[in-house]
This record gives structure tokens, sequence and C-alpha cells, in this order.
């Protein structure tokens, strides 16, 4: 089948006909953003493992409320940025640009006056030139620049949905820790309303690294933690996924895909586009799905593993201990436990594994009990037993 009729989107957020589950996390969202249309300002954060779905079910919240609550939506990616000034500076540019075919565009052109130029090479695209004085007065004043912003959109939109999202950055900054939560207590504390719901979305570290940073933000949050799909959802993504594009997967295929998934739609998305390739027609035998996923660990290695541990777990000094690590259940061992699945000579390498590991971040101590380790997260347990499965699969063709 041609890569190109892939039902299936790897590195991107799922299409909102391919989105699973996730029905009460969607409420909550539906209801912090209801309350924004009356009046209460709202500020939430979405945190989970890495490739759980937080970008896809913050997209998914956003195309739902801007058709049912007549909300206008603004999702702004914040990669690279440490700054909060610059975070300000990058989410008025994305309001303007994503007002282009919107009713309320003029009011917003209007809005920000001779500090909008037109550019683009393909196509005309709106810049947004703030000088360090205007990103002052709006991180100074937020909440009134927020309601003129507001007031310009009319009586079109009855609220704003603001999502901030990958806050890697930020979250290591005191600077927008003290500044957000100056700005929420503002906002609580004035008698005027506020018709604007924003959600901030990120690793459950980078919301510890705020709190650290501004201990008072840990009362700020409404909190949505989203957890890994159940098997019957995975089993429901890749039946309407390869639905969606006319092939079906026998059930012991099914059975092998859920168990490789584990409950992580980023590895659904690289593991069905991979199988879909993998496959010679419509009916994907038990031979091409486990085909499929052995090509998908390499791509996984690849696109989501730092290279220094991609390298590393390959390298013949430690593969043979890694294969073993991996087998372990669970997603935490102790060092003694392992040792046990050991030959002498790979025992004697052990130490250097496990110190070369967690440097490189795929193994973590655990602080509460000595001599135990536990993978970072879900991600990496699940791709590291990938890995050793078509690393056996190779050695024993």
């Amino acid at each position: 089948m041609t890569p190109e009729s892939s039902p299936f989107s790897p590195g991107q957020p799922v299409p909102i006909e391919f989105f699973v589950g996730r029905l009460p996390e969607i409420e909550r969202l539906r209801g912090m953003v209801h309350a924004s249309t009356r009046g209460r300002f709202k500020i939430g954060f979405v945190s989970g493992e890495r490739g759980i779905g937080k970008s896809s079910l913050a997209a998914f919240a956003r195309r739902s409320v801007e058709g049912d609550f007549d909300v206008a939506g603004c999702h702004v990616f914040l990669g690279g940025v440490q700054d909060h000034r610059e975070m300000l500076r990058r989410t008025l540019d994305r309001i303007l640009n994503e007002s282009v075919d919107k009713p309320w565009h003029r009011q917003l052109m209007d809005l920000f006056g001779d500090r909008v130029s037109k550019v683009g090479l393909f196509g005309v695209t709106l810049e947004l030139n703030l000088d360090e004085r205007d990103l002052v007065a709006v991180e100074r004043d937020f909440a009134a620049s927020m309601r003129r912003l507001l007031e310009s959109l009319g009586e079109h939109r009855k609220s704003l949905f603001l999502i901030l999202d990958d806050i890697n950055g930020l979250a290591g900054s005191e600077g927008f820790a003290n500044w957000l939560k100056s700005t929420v207590d503002e906002i609580a504390t004035s008698e005027a309303e506020l018709r604007l719901c924003i959600l901030v979305v990120g690793l459950q570290e980078r919301r510890r690294e705020l709190v650290e940073r501004q201990p008072s933000l840990a009362r700020v949050f409404e909190l949505i933690d989203i957890a890994p799909w159940s098997d019957d959802e995975v089993c429901t993504f890749y039946a309407d996924s390869f639905g969606a594009g006319g092939a079906a997967v026998s059930e012991e295929g099914l059975e092998i895909l859920v168990r490789s998934t584990g409950g992580l739609p980023v590895l659904a998305h690289e593991i069905g586009d991979a199988v879909w390739r993998t496959a010679r027609g419509p009916a994907i035998s038990l031979v091409e799905t486990v085909e499929g996923i052995y090509t998908a660990a390499e791509v996984i290695g690849r696109k989501l593993l730092d290279p220094q541990v991609f390298s590393a777990i390959r390298s013949e000094r430690y593969h043979s201990i890694f294969g073993k690590m991996a087998d372990l259940p669970g997603t935490r061992f102790g060092r003694a436990q392992l040792r046990e699945s050991l030959t002498d000579a790979e025992a004697k390498g052990l130490d250097n594994f496990l110190r070369r590991m967690t440097a490189l971040g795929a193994l973590e101590r655990d602080p509460e009990t000595r001599g135990t380790y536990r993978f970072p997260n879900l991600l990496h347990a699940l791709y590291f037993r990938m890995e050793s499965q078509r690393r056996r699969r190779e050695e024993g063709a």
C-alpha cells in the first residue's frame, strides 16, 4: 500500500476523525471554556507522558468549543521560548494571524495599528512588530490588554481560549512563573470580568519546575492529567484507522499491536504507519504486522530518542545488558534484580552501563529506594522493549 495513502499521522497532532477516548478530560476543558464565556477567568494545565497526546487533546477541545460556544481559539507553540515577553509577543502575533479569515480581523488590525506589517514569500503573512516598551506594557497590564483584545472581537466571539503549548523553556524561568502568578492574582482580585481561558500544556515535570520557582502556582491551575489509552481504546484506534484506509489487521496482529503500543498515541501512529507501509495488500497478515513493528522500532529510536542514547543502546559493549534490562517487568528495577540475569562478563560492565544510561537520561535513580532505577517515562520503557525484540530478531535471522 502506498505511503501517501496512510491514514496515520506520525509526528503530528491526531486528526479529529481519529481522536479516541478522553471524554472526561474533554468535558472538563469544555466546562472551563464555557465558564469563561460567562466572564469567569479560567486557567488549566494539561500534563502527561511524552507522546500521550497532550497537544492533540488541546487541539480537539479547541475545535469543539469554537463551534459550540462561539469562542475564539488560539493554539500557540512555544518551543525554544525562554522569556515571557517573547511568549507574549508570539501569542499576540499568533492571535492576529489566525484572525485573517475571520469576521473580526479588521477590528484586530485597527487595534494593533501601525505595528502590523505584511511579509511572506509564498503568500501574505502578518508580522506584529512590538518593541520592548510595547511588551513591557502588555506584561505589566496583561488583563487590560486581553480585555481590549476581547472588545475587538465584538459580537463575533464570547471569549478567548488561549492554548500555551510546549513550555519546556519557559518552565525554568523564574520571571515567567512570577509573572503568571501575579497576573492570576490581579485577575482574581479585579472587579472587571475577563472572558478568557488559558490552557498550559506540558510534561508534569514542567509544572513541578514552575511550582518550585513560584510555590503559590500549586493552587492556581485546574489540573488535567492524561493517562495512556486503555487496550480497548488502542483496538478502536487501529481498527478505525486501518478501516479508514480500506484495510484490516488480523486478530492476532491486533493483539500484538496493542501490546507494543502501551497506550501511547505517538507510538500508535508510528507503528500503524510502519505496518501500513509494510503491508502488501488490504488484508494485513500477522507476519506483515510483526515486520512493521520492528521497522517502527528503528524509526522511533531515531526520531524520539536523544542521539547519544540511541547510539549507546545499540553499541556492542552494552547491547546484551540492555536487552536483559528491557526484559524486566514494569518501569523500575533494582540493580541486584538486573545483576541476577547477567553473565559474569556482563556483570563486570553493569555499573558502567548504569552510570552511562543515567548520565544520558535514559534511566533515573529512584529517590525513594536505594539501588533502584526507573525509566524516565513510559515512552522509553516501551521503546527499549521494542528495540530489544528487534535486535534478537536480527540476530536470529
